[in-house]
């Protein structure tokens, strides 16, 4: 007797039941986890049978992300940070505050009547908010698929008080309103297959909660809500009516193919509203909703298969679904290799040919698995499915690999096969292609997946980039290796620190993930304590690279207060950085003429003056600050913003990005051998063997050995020799000009350029096509626009022996102070002959008086 009953006890200890623990002591390895999951040392993890959670602590500065919300209210104590099914290990919430978020006065564990729940409480006192008692309760019940909050408002003054009563929740694209009151989100990625559904279950105390709800004196209000998390929004929404206590049936079904598989990338769209609710199968096609009792019909969906529904009558109880057979999809089968005959890395992207044909929308831009009208891949084996049509297909890996471009009929039901060898045509040897700024989801002011980003960055070659996730200690390495990428892109770990002013890269450091920001230190308005604190943070290293990322360079070296007075800047800063972004995102303005822009925006009477960094940048170097340019894309999502526009050549002992060593890149880099590139492979040597970044000594004149490789898919059509950063009419070479220079092969450019000098001068060579396009590696994302466009980091020529001096040449134009008014950015403009005085829209940059004017391309 006693034996069986030892035997239940353990049985039923062994099963999961409703718990609350802080996360500490060894149990913070029980985190909640998936994609938006932000869990530290010391949070609350509340568990049931059927989800777990996490609620925040209440620690200084304590907030799921950067981005979830600025300003120093921006914290998220007692917030629910994450929820998901248990054990699924798929969180997709960033945060979930009721009432709003800010400080609070304390988050603890709280005592339950009910068997098989457990409870925290977040609570902040009326003396620490105008005088109204906030508390929020957040309570999870064995068998119950979410988490009760109820939050409870008492004005404990005698005077009327207003309180915010909006919850936060945050971050997504998909979301939806039924017509009884309950909110739905969706994954930002469907393929995650999450959705969550909150609403009121009852309100005491009010008849009705406005956003901002007025409470007389001594008045209390209660909201109990609960927030339901399914597999999809559907199944969230009916989990919270069974909660609430509405007549609703489960309907389950499977949903295959002709041959009998289950068709996993289905969507079911439960009628609601305008759009419906949309609802996804697992991965054997199986599905199982809660929807209200009654006639529906269920509509299902999937991309390059006919549309088809299910009808039925939902009983009380399970009602078993008609088993559906789709018809079998119409769909790509890829298989890319290397010239080795080994799967590699690549991006597809898709034109409709047909007249008539919608635009293609095979995801959403945050993933790399069908992202617009693209698809990226880790390996180049892969399947797309599309509706029956005729595609122009290309295929492409960056601007060092050749394309693949076939029209290919798609029939209905029918699997097309695209084979294809992506080869590796320019030769880089002895350098690497390096990113060294961009983001995913954990930065927080973007929801892409870092699969996706890394991904992105392999189809891309780019073969180093640094972690760089804003305000947080973070290491993309276990993602490159889940994805099987060691071979094809190397991290270091890092960070963009970040606030309202200047933003700074540094790498490498070592993350803590169980504290707040990975450990991280904190931003300062003052960018040398920031500089001085990332340079000392985790012990100084000789390796830690430091930049400035998309600088306003008038603040930080010309104008420090923006008051349109030169004072110098931050001085000193200059010495104490590594580099600093000339190219951040898609403009290709190395040879502008002025340091600023003026231009009209759509729909908008008044004109405004734009910074153009480049060109400021030219006037800093001849000042003799010697600040490394640095080209990134600083990419936020995958589609359009994603890898790629700008990158950076360094040198590097081994090719293979598994053997790339930052601590050997590291030198190479600071002493500013960087080559920064839209695509072409520009290499500039002098006849001493210096490189960008290098000084040289040379007496009347030096040769510079100037090279430019392309893909077959880009193409330049301009070397411009700039001299103490002013563009040298008479080392301008064009095709139309100087034919004979340039080819039509791989190599489009190889020549010795000789540079007559009588003083001192810094030398930036820059390849470029004026009006060329990169339509063929991006499609129809905003960078098929850029330019190709290469130059190199300046080469400083001591022509007198004397060491170098800087020529102070400011190119026409003041240095350019902050806040600068439309009506002196005109006058200087004009005086510059580059507008006619009087009123004007933004012209186009004038050719340069020695080139003639070019044909387009056709």
């Amino acid at each position: 007797m006693k034996s069986a009953i030892l035997l239940s006890l353990l049985m039923a200890g062994s099963l999961p039941a409703a718990e609350v623990f802080e996360a500490a002591l060894g149990r913070e390895t029980e985190l909640p986890k998936g994609k938006e999951a932000d869990g530290i040392l010391g949070d609350f993890v509340l568990r049931s049978d059927k989800v777990e959670a996490l609620i925040s602590q209440n620690s200084p500065g304590r907030k799921a992300n950067m981005s979830t919300f600025y300003g120093e209210d921006g914290v998220t104590p007692g917030c629910l940070y994450d929820i998901t099914l248990r054990g699924a290990n798929n969180d997709q919430l960033v945060v979930y505050a009721p009432c709003g978020h800010g400080p609070v006065s304390y988050v603890k564990r709280v005592e339950t009547t009910e068997a098989g729940s457990a409870a925290v409480e977040s609570v902040t006192t009326a003396a620490k908010n105008g005088g109204v008692y906030k508390r929020h309760e957040y309570r999870v019940q064995d068998g119950v698929q979410g988490i009760y909050i109820t939050t409870t408002l008492r004005n404990e003054t005698d005077k009327p008080q207003v309180v915010f009563t909006k919850s936060d929740f945050t971050r997504f694209d998909s979301t939806g309103k039924t017509k009884d009151g309950i909110s739905w989100v969706d994954a930002i990625n469907p393929a995650h297959k999450c959705g969550y559904a909150v609403g009121n279950l009852e309100v005491k105390g009010t008849d009705k909660v406005e956003d901002n709800l007025s409470l007389a004196p001594k008045q209390e209000v209660v909201i109990a809500r609960f927030f339901a998390v399914g597999t999809s929004p559907a199944q969230a929404v009916g989990e919270f009516r069974s909660v609430k206590g509405d007549k609703v049936g489960t309907v389950s079904g499977t949903i295959a193919d002709g041959s009998g598989k289950g068709v996993a990338t289905a969507t079911i769209v439960v009628p609601e509203g305008d759009k419906g609710i949309p609802a996804y199968p697992d991965a054997d096609g199986k599905f199982s909703l809660k929807i209200p009792q009654g006639p529906v019909e269920l509509q299902v969906q999937d991309l390059g298969r006919p549309d088809t529904k299910i009808s039925l009558t939902v009983a009380e109880g399970t009602t078993t679904a008609p088993n559906l057979a789709m018809a079998n999809a119409s769909r790509i089968r890829f298989e890319i290799t290397d010239e080795s005959g080994k799967p590699i890395p690549c991006k597809a992207h898709f034109a409709p040919l047909d007249e008539g044909a919608p635009e293609l929308d095979l995801g959403p831009k945050w993933r790399a698995h069908g992202c617009v009208d693209q698809y990226m891949s880790e390996n180049g084996q892969f399947t797309q499915q599309l509706p029956a049509g005729k595609y122009q297909v290309v295929v492409v890996r960056g601007p060092e690999y050749s394309h693949l471009e076939k029209e290919i009929t798609l029939e209905a039901g029918k699997e097309a096969v695209f084979k294809g060898t992506l080869k590796r045509i320019v030769d880089t040897k002895g350098w690497i292609s390096a990113d060294f700024h961009n983001h995913s989801t954990p930065s927080g002011d973007n929801v892409c997946d870092t699969d996706g980003r890394l991904i992105n960055i392999a189809a891309e070659n780019l073969e180093f980039t640094p972690t760089t996730e804003h305000n947080r200690f973070y290491d993309w390495e276990p993602t490159i290796k889940a994805l099987g990428l060691e071979n094809f892109i190397k991290t270091v770990k890092g960070i963009e620190l970040t606030g309202s002013r200047q933003h700074v890269n540094a790498f490498p450091f070592e993350p803590e993930p169980l504290k707040q920001n990975g450990g991280a230190p904190d931003w300062n308005d003052d960018p040398r304590i920031t500089v001085l604190t990332l340079r000392r943070w985790q012990t100084e290293r000789a390796d830690r690279w430091i930049q400035f990322n998309h600088p306003d360079l008038s603040n930080m070296f010309i104008d420090r207060d923006s008051d349109g007075v030169q004072d110098g800047g931050f001085v000193g800063v200059g010495s104490m950085i590594d580099g600093a972004e000339s190219q951040n995102g898609a403009g290709t303005d190395i040879l502008a003429e002025s340091p600023f822009t003026l231009s009209r925006p759509k729909g908008s009477l008044a004109m405004k003056v734009s910074a153009v960094r480049e060109f400021v940048w030219r006037q800093l170097l001849n000042q003799g600050l010697r600040v490394t340019a640095v080209g990134v894309a600083d990419a936020h999502s995958v589609y359009g913003n994603g890898v790629g526009c700008w990158r950076c050549y360094l040198p590097s002992s081994s090719d293979e990005p598994a053997k790339i060593d930052w601590a050997e890149l590291s030198p190479h880099a600071k002493a500013g051998h960087l080559v920064l590139s839209t695509g072409p492979f520009l290499e500039v040597t002098t006849q001493n063997g210096k490189i960008a970044g290098d000084d040289d000594r040379a007496t009347g004149g030096i040769d510079l050995k100037v090279r430019v490789q392309c893909t077959d898919w880009m193409d330049i059509d301009r070397v411009q020799v700039l001299v103490n950063s002013r563009p040298d009419p008479k080392l301008n070479f064009t095709r139309a000009t100087h034919p004979q220079m340039f080819k039509d092969g791989v190599v489009k450019f190889e020549e010795k350029i000789h540079v007559p000098l009588e003083h001192d001068a810094h030398l930036i060579v820059v390849a470029l096509d004026e009006d060329g396009n990169q339509k063929i590696g991006y499609g129809t994302s905003d960078y098929a626009k850029v330019r190709p466009c290469a130059y190199n980091n300046p080469i400083y020529v001591d022509a007198d022996g004397h060491g170098f001096t800087p020529n102070g040449d400011t190119l026409g134009f003041d240095l350019p102070t902050g806040g600068i008014k439309v009506d002196k950015a005109k006058e200087q403009l004009t005086r510059a002959g580059l507008i006619k005085d009087g009123p004007q829209d933004a012209p186009p940059a004038p050719a340069p008086a020695n080139e003639p004017k070019k044909k387009k391309k056709k």
